[in-house]
Protein backbone atom coordinates (compact mmCIF):
# COMPACT_ATOMS: atom_id res chain seq x y z
CA UNK A 1 0.00 0.00 0.00
CA UNK A 2 1.57 3.15 -1.09
CA UNK A 3 1.70 5.77 1.93
CA UNK A 4 0.72 9.41 1.81
CA UNK A 5 4.16 11.03 1.44
CA UNK A 6 5.34 8.73 -1.22
CA UNK A 7 1.96 9.56 -3.22
CA UNK A 8 3.36 13.40 -2.04
CA UNK A 9 6.46 13.27 -3.79
CA UNK A 10 5.61 11.68 -6.71
CA UNK A 11 3.09 14.27 -7.43
CA UNK A 12 5.87 16.76 -7.02
CA UNK A 13 8.05 14.56 -9.03
CA UNK A 14 5.23 15.24 -11.95
CA UNK A 15 4.95 19.12 -10.77
CA UNK A 16 8.68 19.33 -11.27
CA UNK A 17 8.78 17.29 -14.86
CA UNK A 18 5.50 19.23 -15.62
CA UNK A 19 7.50 22.80 -14.80
CA UNK A 20 10.83 21.41 -16.72
CA UNK A 21 8.65 20.81 -19.66
CA UNK A 22 6.72 23.77 -19.81
CA UNK A 23 9.97 26.14 -19.18
CA UNK A 24 11.89 24.61 -22.41
CA UNK A 25 8.61 24.44 -24.03
CA UNK A 26 8.68 28.74 -23.20
CA UNK A 27 12.17 28.99 -24.01
CA UNK A 28 11.89 26.70 -27.86
CA UNK A 29 9.19 29.23 -28.72
CA UNK A 30 11.40 32.33 -28.06
CA UNK A 31 14.10 30.72 -29.10
CA UNK A 32 12.20 29.98 -32.41
CA UNK A 33 10.95 33.76 -32.90
CA UNK A 34 13.99 35.38 -32.40
CA UNK A 35 15.36 33.57 -34.64
CA UNK A 36 12.66 34.01 -37.56
CA UNK A 37 12.44 37.60 -36.75
CA UNK A 38 16.41 37.21 -37.17
CA UNK A 39 15.54 35.29 -40.44
CA UNK A 40 13.37 37.64 -42.16
CA UNK A 41 14.96 40.83 -41.33
CA UNK A 42 18.29 39.43 -43.03
CA UNK A 43 16.58 38.47 -45.65
CA UNK A 44 14.67 41.54 -46.55
CA UNK A 45 17.20 43.94 -46.02
CA UNK A 46 17.63 44.89 -49.31
CA UNK A 47 14.21 45.89 -49.69
CA UNK A 48 14.18 47.90 -46.58
CA UNK A 49 15.60 51.63 -46.49
CA UNK A 50 18.95 50.42 -45.09
CA UNK A 51 22.37 51.53 -46.21
CA UNK A 52 25.51 50.51 -44.40
CA UNK A 53 27.99 51.80 -46.63
CA UNK A 54 27.26 55.97 -46.55
CA UNK A 55 29.62 57.48 -44.77
CA UNK A 56 29.12 60.99 -42.63
CA UNK A 57 32.23 62.12 -41.00
CA UNK A 58 30.16 64.68 -39.24
CA UNK A 59 28.11 61.94 -37.53
CA UNK A 60 31.00 59.69 -36.65
CA UNK A 61 30.49 57.75 -32.84
CA UNK A 62 27.08 59.07 -32.48
CA UNK A 63 24.92 57.56 -29.55
CA UNK A 64 21.80 54.97 -30.56
CA UNK A 65 18.73 57.26 -31.54
CA UNK A 66 15.36 57.55 -32.65
CA UNK A 67 17.31 58.60 -36.36
CA UNK A 68 19.97 55.96 -35.71
CA UNK A 69 18.94 53.15 -33.51
CA UNK A 70 22.01 51.27 -33.07
CA UNK A 71 24.12 54.84 -33.09
CA UNK A 72 26.97 55.61 -35.89
CA UNK A 73 30.64 53.84 -36.80
CA UNK A 74 33.82 55.55 -36.88
CA UNK A 75 32.82 56.92 -40.64
CA UNK A 76 29.18 57.94 -39.32
CA UNK A 77 27.84 54.54 -40.98
CA UNK A 78 24.53 54.14 -39.61
CA UNK A 79 25.02 51.17 -37.16
CA UNK A 80 21.96 49.56 -37.71
CA UNK A 81 22.27 48.38 -41.26
CA UNK A 82 26.00 47.26 -40.33
CA UNK A 83 24.59 45.32 -38.19
CA UNK A 84 21.66 44.01 -40.35
CA UNK A 85 24.03 43.31 -43.12
CA UNK A 86 26.25 41.86 -41.48
CA UNK A 87 23.22 39.02 -40.01
CA UNK A 88 22.94 38.35 -43.17
CA UNK A 89 26.66 37.10 -43.65
CA UNK A 90 26.34 35.61 -40.38
CA UNK A 91 23.40 33.33 -40.92
CA UNK A 92 24.33 32.56 -44.58
CA UNK A 93 27.62 31.32 -43.14
CA UNK A 94 26.07 29.48 -40.53
CA UNK A 95 23.85 27.68 -42.56
CA UNK A 96 25.70 26.65 -45.95
CA UNK A 97 28.16 25.37 -43.63
CA UNK A 98 26.01 23.52 -41.89
CA UNK A 99 24.33 22.00 -44.89
CA UNK A 100 28.33 21.22 -46.15
CA UNK A 101 29.25 20.04 -42.89
CA UNK A 102 25.92 17.82 -42.49
CA UNK A 103 25.62 16.85 -46.11
CA UNK A 104 29.45 15.10 -45.51
CA UNK A 105 28.81 14.19 -41.99
CA UNK A 106 25.79 12.36 -42.91
CA UNK A 107 27.26 10.18 -46.04
CA UNK A 108 30.63 9.32 -44.42
CA UNK A 109 27.97 7.96 -41.17
CA UNK A 110 25.81 6.05 -43.05
CA UNK A 111 28.63 4.35 -45.19
CA UNK A 112 30.51 3.32 -41.89
CA UNK A 113 27.56 2.74 -40.15
CA UNK A 114 26.04 0.04 -42.93
CA UNK A 115 29.33 -1.22 -44.35
CA UNK A 116 30.38 -1.72 -40.92
CA UNK A 117 33.88 -3.87 -40.84
CA UNK A 118 37.12 -2.72 -42.39
CA UNK A 119 35.12 0.24 -44.22
CA UNK A 120 34.00 1.66 -40.97
CA UNK A 121 37.11 0.96 -38.93
CA UNK A 122 39.26 2.98 -41.94
CA UNK A 123 36.47 6.06 -41.79
CA UNK A 124 35.92 5.82 -38.31
CA UNK A 125 40.05 5.87 -37.86
CA UNK A 126 40.31 9.35 -40.32
CA UNK A 127 37.68 10.52 -37.80
CA UNK A 128 39.10 10.01 -34.93
CA UNK A 129 42.10 11.77 -36.67
CA UNK A 130 40.73 14.92 -37.79
CA UNK A 131 38.55 15.51 -34.42
CA UNK A 132 42.51 14.83 -32.41
CA UNK A 133 43.56 18.28 -34.31
CA UNK A 134 42.50 21.05 -32.64
CA UNK A 135 39.55 22.35 -35.19
CA UNK A 136 39.83 26.22 -35.09
CA UNK A 137 44.15 25.96 -35.19
CA UNK A 138 42.76 23.22 -38.15
CA UNK A 139 40.70 26.24 -39.61
CA UNK A 140 43.18 28.74 -39.24
CA UNK A 141 45.85 26.98 -40.93
CA UNK A 142 43.80 26.32 -43.90
CA UNK A 143 42.32 29.61 -44.28
CA UNK A 144 46.07 31.14 -44.52
CA UNK A 145 46.70 29.12 -47.14
CA UNK A 146 43.41 30.61 -49.39
CA UNK A 147 41.93 33.68 -50.50
CA UNK A 148 39.89 35.16 -47.59
CA UNK A 149 36.61 35.54 -48.28
CA UNK A 150 32.93 34.01 -47.88
CA UNK A 151 32.90 31.09 -50.28
CA UNK A 152 36.31 30.60 -48.39
CA UNK A 153 35.03 30.43 -45.04
CA UNK A 154 31.81 28.38 -45.53
CA UNK A 155 34.07 25.90 -47.03
CA UNK A 156 36.86 25.87 -44.92
CA UNK A 157 34.28 25.66 -41.70
CA UNK A 158 31.99 22.85 -43.87
CA UNK A 159 35.11 20.81 -44.94
CA UNK A 160 36.07 20.97 -40.87
CA UNK A 161 33.45 20.14 -38.66
CA UNK A 162 31.60 17.34 -39.96
CA UNK A 163 33.26 14.53 -37.81
CA UNK A 164 30.51 15.16 -34.72
CA UNK A 165 27.59 14.54 -37.16
CA UNK A 166 29.08 11.19 -38.65
CA UNK A 167 29.79 9.64 -35.49
CA UNK A 168 25.77 10.51 -34.20
CA UNK A 169 24.49 9.23 -37.79
CA UNK A 170 27.29 6.05 -37.79
CA UNK A 171 25.75 5.33 -33.90
CA UNK A 172 21.74 5.81 -35.32
CA UNK A 173 22.56 3.60 -38.31
CA UNK A 174 24.58 0.64 -36.76
CA UNK A 175 20.97 0.56 -34.27
CA UNK A 176 18.77 1.03 -37.19
CA UNK A 177 20.09 -1.71 -39.35
CA UNK A 178 19.37 -4.59 -37.42
CA UNK A 179 15.54 -3.80 -37.39
CA UNK A 180 13.29 -5.99 -38.52
CA UNK A 181 12.68 -4.25 -41.56
CA UNK A 182 15.90 -3.41 -42.86
CA UNK A 183 16.55 -7.32 -42.40
CA UNK A 184 13.70 -8.07 -44.71
CA UNK A 185 14.41 -5.47 -46.89
CA UNK A 186 18.39 -7.05 -47.49
CA UNK A 187 16.22 -10.66 -47.45
CA UNK A 188 14.97 -9.90 -50.54
CA UNK A 189 17.45 -8.43 -52.66
CA UNK A 190 16.82 -4.71 -52.42
CA UNK A 191 20.08 -2.77 -53.33
CA UNK A 192 22.34 -1.80 -50.60
CA UNK A 193 21.81 2.02 -51.51
CA UNK A 194 17.99 2.03 -51.81
CA UNK A 195 17.94 -0.25 -48.48
CA UNK A 196 19.90 3.17 -47.06
CA UNK A 197 18.13 5.65 -48.70
CA UNK A 198 14.50 4.53 -48.31
CA UNK A 199 14.57 2.79 -44.84
CA UNK A 200 17.72 3.85 -42.79
CA UNK A 201 17.94 7.67 -43.79
CA UNK A 202 14.65 8.81 -43.12
CA UNK A 203 14.82 7.01 -39.28
CA UNK A 204 17.93 8.67 -38.82
CA UNK A 205 16.61 12.17 -39.88
CA UNK A 206 15.75 13.47 -36.21
CA UNK A 207 18.95 12.61 -35.55
CA UNK A 208 20.41 15.17 -38.57
CA UNK A 209 18.24 17.94 -37.48
CA UNK A 210 19.65 18.26 -33.83
CA UNK A 211 23.18 17.66 -35.21
CA UNK A 212 22.63 20.10 -38.05
CA UNK A 213 21.34 22.95 -35.37
CA UNK A 214 24.56 22.14 -33.35
CA UNK A 215 26.38 22.90 -36.59
CA UNK A 216 24.95 25.88 -37.37
CA UNK A 217 25.89 27.61 -33.50
CA UNK A 218 29.09 26.28 -34.14
CA UNK A 219 29.51 27.68 -37.63
CA UNK A 220 28.71 31.50 -36.53
CA UNK A 221 30.77 31.16 -33.70
CA UNK A 222 33.91 29.65 -36.12
CA UNK A 223 33.09 32.56 -38.45
CA UNK A 224 32.53 34.76 -35.50
CA UNK A 225 36.07 34.41 -34.31
CA UNK A 226 37.58 34.13 -37.22
CA UNK A 227 36.68 37.48 -38.88
CA UNK A 228 37.24 38.80 -35.37
CA UNK A 229 41.27 37.31 -36.24
CA UNK A 230 41.13 39.24 -39.55
CA UNK A 231 40.83 35.45 -41.18
CA UNK A 232 37.35 35.87 -41.96
CA UNK A 233 34.79 38.11 -44.05
CA UNK A 234 36.96 40.74 -45.58
CA UNK A 235 35.81 44.50 -46.34
CA UNK A 236 33.57 46.08 -47.73
CA UNK A 237 31.28 43.18 -46.68
CA UNK A 238 30.81 42.66 -42.99
CA UNK A 239 29.67 40.30 -40.38
CA UNK A 240 29.25 40.51 -37.04
CA UNK A 241 32.60 38.83 -36.19
CA UNK A 242 34.27 41.60 -38.17
CA UNK A 243 31.98 44.60 -36.70
CA UNK A 244 33.02 43.14 -33.49
CA UNK A 245 37.11 43.19 -34.74
CA UNK A 246 36.74 46.88 -36.18
CA UNK A 247 34.78 48.13 -33.07
CA UNK A 248 37.75 47.25 -30.91
CA UNK A 249 39.42 50.45 -31.26
CA UNK A 250 36.71 52.94 -30.69
CA UNK A 251 35.74 50.69 -27.19
CA UNK A 252 36.43 53.73 -24.83
CA UNK A 253 34.46 56.20 -27.28
CA UNK A 254 31.80 54.04 -28.46
CA UNK A 255 31.36 50.25 -26.40
CA UNK A 256 28.13 49.97 -28.42
CA UNK A 257 29.84 49.17 -31.55
CA UNK A 258 31.25 46.04 -29.65
CA UNK A 259 28.19 45.09 -27.39
CA UNK A 260 25.47 45.08 -30.19
CA UNK A 261 27.19 42.30 -32.25
CA UNK A 262 28.49 40.46 -29.30
CA UNK A 263 24.61 39.89 -27.84
CA UNK A 264 23.54 38.98 -31.51
CA UNK A 265 25.79 36.65 -31.49
CA UNK A 266 25.17 35.36 -28.07
CA UNK A 267 21.63 35.11 -28.56
CA UNK A 268 21.62 33.62 -32.10
CA UNK A 269 24.19 31.18 -30.82
CA UNK A 270 22.10 30.39 -27.57
CA UNK A 271 18.86 30.73 -29.72
CA UNK A 272 20.13 27.50 -31.88
CA UNK A 273 21.20 25.39 -28.63
CA UNK A 274 17.61 25.92 -27.17
CA UNK A 275 15.87 24.90 -30.66
CA UNK A 276 18.43 21.62 -30.62
CA UNK A 277 18.14 20.51 -26.85
CA UNK A 278 14.35 21.04 -27.58
CA UNK A 279 14.53 18.75 -30.80
CA UNK A 280 16.82 16.23 -29.00
CA UNK A 281 14.09 15.92 -26.27
CA UNK A 282 11.44 15.57 -28.68
CA UNK A 283 13.26 12.69 -29.82
CA UNK A 284 13.79 11.05 -26.70
CA UNK A 285 10.39 11.40 -25.66
CA UNK A 286 8.97 10.12 -29.41
CA UNK A 287 11.78 7.05 -29.19
CA UNK A 288 10.63 6.39 -25.31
Amino acid sequence: MTSIPDVEGALDARTLVHRTRSFRSVSALLAIAFLVVLGLVSLLAPLLPLDPTTTDLAARWQPPSAEHWFGTDELGRDYFSRVVYGGRISLTVGVLAMAAATAIGVVVGLVAGYAGGRVDDLLMRFVDFLSSIPWMVLVIVVSVFLKPGLWTIILVIGAFSWMATARLVRAETLSLRERPYVGYARYIGVPRVLVVTRHVLPDAAPTIIVAATASISNAILTESALSFLGLGIQPPMASWGSLLETAQDSLQVAPYLALIPGILILLTVLSFNVLGDALRQSVSEGGA
